[in-house]
């Protein structure tokens, strides 16, 4: 049985999954408030139950959401004594959406830029690189028609034409992935170069 957990945008989930099969969720749309949702949602969520293992959204998203949910995925699998791997949010929202053609994931990144990156389907697999790009910076390297995520509607607009979907990372959505697309590292995927400038 395997507790995923997902904070790194304004969306907050838990879920328990066994191979493919869905057990159990819970998913709010928070905004912030992310440390103090996350962890009573996962003591709602397991009960009595405990996890094998722990997976966990490494971004991109939110620094303060991405840390949230790797800080909590790290403490409990230290207390369970279970590992801890990770998977990346654009994957996420690309196997949620489905389909057989190229598809465009645009997640808003804060300082006016979309996190951006290009995903095939059957099987599911990136074909780009994650990138943080001003809206009309990213309307010129996206190539698929279909968009989906929280910034999907700005690229097509900037873009001038394809199909914008409006979607957010939900923890439960993870066992749509293939196993290499679950599987990272569990640290931080954060999309751009840190805000803060080393001292001269």
């Amino acid at each position: 049985m395997l507790l995923v957990l997902d904070s790194a945008t304004a969306a907050c989930s838990a879920a328990l999954i066994d191979g493919d099969r869905l057990i159990d969720e819970r998913h709010e749309l928070v905004g912030r408030g992310h440390a103090e949702r996350l962890l009573p949602m996962v003591a709602d969520l397991l009960g009595d139950r405990r996890p094998d293992a722990i997976l966990v959204d490494c971004g991109p998203g939110s620094f303060t959401g991405v840390r949230v949910g790797l800080a909590a995925a790290r403490g409990l699998g230290i207390g369970w004594g279970v590992p801890v791997l990770g998977y990346s949010s654009m994957a996420a929202v690309a196997a949620a959406a489905g389909g057989e053609d190229r598809i465009a994931v645009a997640l808003h990144g804060g300082h006016g830029q979309l996190f951006v990156q290009e995903f095939a389907h059957a099987p599911l697999r990136p074909i780009d690189a994650l990138r943080s790009l001003f809206p009309e910076e990213a309307a010129a390297s996206v190539d698929a028609v279909r968009v989906v995520g929280s910034g999907a509607e700005t690229l097509v607009t900037a873009r001038g034409h394809g199909e914008a979907s409006d979607a957010l990372p939900r923890a439960a959505d993870v066992r749509l992935l293939p196993a290499e697309l679950r599987s990272l590292a569990a640290r931080p995927l954060y999309g751009r170069a840190p805000d803060a400038k080393p001292m001269g």
